[in-house]
C-alpha cells in the first residue's frame, strides 16, 4: 500500500509535520511518499492520502487548494486525512476556539468525505510576518517559537497507520 503524504508550506513547518507523519507511517509498515503537493501529478497513483497545508489568512495555501479541487474525484474513493498547520493552534485559548475550518477543507468534506481533519500548531518567527503582522501578533500577545506538538502529531499518525493496516486502502 502506498500512502501520499502531501503538503504545502511557506516556511517549512508544515513540511516538517508531513515528514514526521511519513516517518511514523513508514515505521508502521506502510509505503509512503512525502512530497510537496506542487510535485504530485495525480492522486490515482496512491492507495491513501494524508494531505496538509499551512494556513495563511484563514485559508490553505493556493497549491494545496488547487490539488484538493483537481483531485477530489479520485480522492473520494480513497481513505484521506487532512491536517492544517497554523498560528491559531499555537496561540491557543480563544484564538484556537474561534479558528474556523479553512473553506477549502469544508468544501472538500462535501466532495470527498475525509476521515479526519486536524489543526496543528506550527512554528512562527519574526521574519515570517510582515511588519504590520509582527505588530498585530505582539498586540495579540503572540510568542515566537516552534509550537509543534510532536506527541500529538505522532499519536494522530499512528492512528492513521493502525486504521490502514486494519482496514486496507479500499475502506473509506
Amino acid at each position: 500500500m502506498l500512502v501520499l503524504i502531501g503538503y504545502a508550506t511557506c516556511f517549512g513547518s508544515t513540511r516538517g509535520v508531513a515528514e514526521r507523519i511519513g516517518t511514523r507511517l513508514g515505521n508502521g509498515g506502510l509505503g509512503v511518499d512525502v512530497r510537496s503537493l506542487e510535485l504530485v501529478e495525480e492522486a490515482a497513483a496512491y492507495d491513501a492520502a494524508v494531505l496538509g497545508s499551512a494556513i495563511h489568512d484563514r485559508a490553505w495555501l493556493p497549491e494545496a487548494a488547487r490539488f484538493l479541487r483537481r483531485e477530489s474525484g479520485v480522492l473520494a474513493s480513497r481513505p484521506v486525512w487532512l491536517f492544517s498547520v497554523g498560528l491559531a493552534r499555537a496561540m491557543g485559548g480563544r484564538w484556537e476556539a474561534k479558528a474556523p475550518e479553512p473553506q477549502e477543507v469544508a468544501d472538500f468534506r462535501k466532495a470527498a468525505h475525509p476521515l479526519d481533519h486536524r489543526l496543528f500548531a506550527g512554528a512562527v518567527r519574526p521574519e515570517h510576518l510582515p511588519r504590520a503582522g509582527r505588530l498585530a501578533y505582539r498586540l495579540m500577545r503572540g510568542r515566537y517559537g516552534d509550537f509543534r506538538n510532536w506527541q500529538e502529531i505522532d499519536a494522530w499518525a499512528d492512528g492513521i497507520a493502525h486504521h490502514l493496516r486494519d482496514t486496507g486502502p479500499t475502506t473509506h
